[in-house]
């Protein structure tokens, strides 16, 4: 959520903002002048609220019966007035809070002018695309292949996009997630949890997958519980409602969950293979810093995604998405695309975020700077670390594929497959 404050004081830099992401910013104008209409009814019941204290002390000086039945008359109308005032002070709060709540971030003055995905700036590159002696094969194709994917019996189970991983592609699914878990814990300095993964609707409005995007997401009735769309949503939720330690920032996370999303905008898209799933493995990287240290959290948070496919020897490029390419939430954001050589196309594995202080004003983290110091709020940082069952399982097939159609298992993966170096056709 934007700062009022900052709304108040430069709303055209605010509109600007906006604006770069292609986003009707005429809602700042309709924020500006309700904060307006507040501050005045805050200043008239402040007034009044003061008049009926100075006014309960000359009661006991009032000798008058005229006198005295004039002041209760006038407290009558006053205490009457104060209550109008703060039931009006109240719905006009709530008309900004709801309208602030559909009102993306503003991106930072560093990110690339644009709206459209072509508007994007490749960064950096890194790997060379294998060449191959021979037609290479689409994941889908060397899964079925080597027994390891099952996409009719998945869609038989749940419906199209649910795909079904059978033995040594089960295990490897497996291996993925926890070398990378152990990877970012021993190497990386993060601290590994294991959250629910359901969620209430005020932590999915906190990270800021309410109210926008509810179609998109999966709901359970009668309960009200969201499943994750992402770790993100539980893992920054954990210190809702709390002052932390400057002492103890940054905090660094990362978990495994599976990922739940209906994607309902996006329909005919993609959909053959692991392109685009409705339930999707990933491990997270979720970030508590301070306000002056967040965009150098951010390139080593970039930094601590691209060792994942740095190690597992994946040829990818990072892009930095132009404005009208930023989530929602986020201020700024790099993505990780992998190289698929059998489809020929890069497919995004990694989206990393600062979404400044936005999650943190819808969620309440906030951070004492000082012992005795005012409490400000925190900046919050994530990052698939990486999202692994759906297009960068589909990378490591492609990428590792061989002529005779085994699949050769990145080195970093054999222990976590009791020694396992390829998977292999069963026919």
């Amino acid at each position: 959520m934007l700062n009022i404050r900052r709304i108040r004081e430069d709303p055209a830099a605010v509109k600007s903002g906006l604006a770069r992401r292609g986003e009707d910013a005429s809602v700042i104008d309709d924020v500006v002048a309700w904060d307006s209409e507040r501050r005045a009814l805050l200043q008239e019941s402040e007034a009044l609220k003061a008049e009926r204290n100075r006014t309960s002390k000359s009661f006991g000086a009032a000798q008058d019966k005229e006198a005295l039945s004039g002041l209760r008359e006038r407290m009558r109308a006053v205490g009457q007035r104060i209550k109008e005032l703060d039931g009006a002070v109240s719905a006009v709060e709530e008309r900004i809070s709801a309208a602030l709540l559909e009102v993306p971030n503003v991106p930072h003055e560093t990110v690339p002018d644009g709206t459209t995905e072509e508007e994007n700036v490749v960064c950096a590159t890194w790997g060379d695309r294998p060449q191959f002696d021979f037609t290479p094969q689409a994941h889908w194709d060397i899964g079925a292949a080597l027994d390891i994917l099952d996409f009719p019996r998945g869609a038989k189970i749940a419906g199209a996009q649910f795909p079904l991983f059978k033995g040594d592609g089960s295990r490897l699914l497996r291996a993925l997630a926890s070398w990378m878990l152990d990877l970012h814990v021993q190497q990386h300095g993060y601290q590994e949890v294991w959250p629910p993964f359901v969620v209430r609707r005020e932590i999915m409005t906190g990270t800021g997958q309410l109210p926008k995007f509810e179609e998109d997401m999966y709901r359970t009735d009668p309960d009200d519980l969201f499943l994750v769309p992402t770790a993100e949503v539980p893992v920054t939720n954990i210190h809702k409602d709390e002052i932390l330690d400057a002492d103890a920032l940054p905090l660094k996370y990362t978990a495994y969950t599976p990922c739940f999303r209906r994607e309902a905008g996006a329909a005919g898209k993609d959909t053959r293979g692991l392109l685009r799933l409705h339930q999707f493995e990933k491990v997270e990287m979720v970030k508590f810093v301070t306000p002056e240290s967040s965009y150098d959290e951010l390139e080593s948070l970039r930094t601590d995604a691209e060792e994942v496919l740095q190690q597992l020897e994946l040829p990818y490029r990072v892009v930095e998405l132009c404005g009208g390419e930023v989530g929602f939430a986020a201020a700024k954001c790099y993505d990780l695309e992998v190289w698929c050589p059998a489809i020929e196309k890069w497919l995004e594995v990694s989206s990393c975020s600062n979404f400044e202080d936005f999650q943190a004003r819808r969620i309440n983290v906030r951070y004492r700077p000082a012992p005795q110091a005012r409490p400000e709020f925190v900046h919050t940082l994530n990052g698939s670390g990486l999202a692994f069952s759906a297009r960068l399982y589909a990378a490591v097939l492609e990428n590792n594929q061989q002529a005779d159609g085994s699949v050769s298992i990145p080195t970093v993966l054999r222990p976590y497959l009791g020694g396992m170096e390829r998977l292999t056709p069963t026919g």
